[in-house]
């Protein structure tokens, strides 16, 4: 089962390496990859819609040094809906860029078969001709410093719930697949991702005065220690945080998770999710990223 042809929705596309082990730690292979991705398309490609998706690839596993990737690579099938991008300031040097925008289940086979297990996006959205659009989501990434873990992210995540409850958003509680907890909020509009990142600033500086011996707000990685980051800078334009339902890069196959906020009721008890895991949840839960649509 080295190489085959997958007939996903009408299309047909070459996978290679169907063997190859990406996860040695789990024995977890590129096939079990393609797997998970299409068990979980359709809640995947909702947070995946009209979002230039920057990918982060592992194709010798995660044991080996991984690459990230904005510009769609050679050989991209014509039938990828692609986005050209404004980058200034980008690292490449290039003013613009072409992003892929996954839409269908063979989308998805495409990019595992690249080994693209990280699928990265933006808060902010682009229209049918690929105009910009403004954030329709916040998200305030909760990164805890050791010795704090998730059990530390997660008590802090209930306090910026509440926080963002009072001013009237809707929040639904991700579990990172690597060290901490994101949120993601929406009150059923769109709002400019600067304006987004003045505001969740504005959170993380009160919740870091309420709580000083708990919680961060600046970026200085020497004051980490034993406390929660409140990372507010992933709602500017430029950047992207993890998308709700990728895969993760990390020794085991860990995937950002969205959460109920009755698994989150005691801290102590929450732990990242497993591949293997997802499909149980899906039935269990459905799709929890769905308490941010609009009512």
């Amino acid at each position: 089962m080295a190489s085959s042809t997958l007939d996903v929705d009408g299309r047909s596309l070459k996978v290679s390496n169907l063997d190859k082990v990406l996860y040695p730690d789990e024995g977890t292979t590129k096939f079990d990859v393609i797997h998970y991705v299409l068990s979980v398309a359709e809640p995947l490609l909702k947070q995946l819609a009209d979002r230039p998706c920057t990918r982060k690839r592992w194709p010798d596993g995660v044991e080996k040094d991984p690459f990230f990737e904005k510009n769609v690579p050679r050989g991209t099938p014509d039938w990828v809906r692609t986005v050209e991008v404004a980058t200034p300031g980008s690292s490449t040097g290039r003013d613009s860029l072409v992003f892929p925008i996954a839409e269908h289940r063979s989308d998805l086979v495409w990019l595992a078969n690249l080994a693209a297990l990280e699928l990265h996006t933006p808060q902010w959205t682009v229209g049918p001709r690929g105009g910009v659009r403004d954030a329709d989501r916040l998200v305030i990434d909760l990164d805890p410093g050791e010795p704090a873990g998730l059990e530390e992210a997660v008590a802090i995540g209930q306090l910026v719930r509440e926080r963002l409850d009072a001013d009237g958003w809707r929040t639904v509680p991700v579990t990172s697949g690597s060290k901490g907890l994101h949120l993601y909020a929406s009150h059923g509009g769109e709002t400019s991702p600067d304006a987004l990142r003045d505001y969740a600033r504005g959170i993380a500086d009160e919740l870091s005065g309420q709580h000083p011996d708990r919680v961060l707000s600046a970026m200085r990685r020497a004051d980490r220690r034993g406390k929660v980051f409140l990372d507010w800078s992933q709602n500017v334009r430029a950047k992207t945080t993890v998308t709700p339902y990728s895969l993760r890069g990390r020794s085991r196959p860990w995937v950002a998770a969205p959460r109920t906020w009755d698994e989150l009721e005691d801290p102590s008890s929450v732990r990242q999710v497993l591949l293997g895991e997802m499909g149980g949840r899906l039935e269990r839960f459905g799709d929890p990223m769905t308490a941010l649509d609009a009512d």
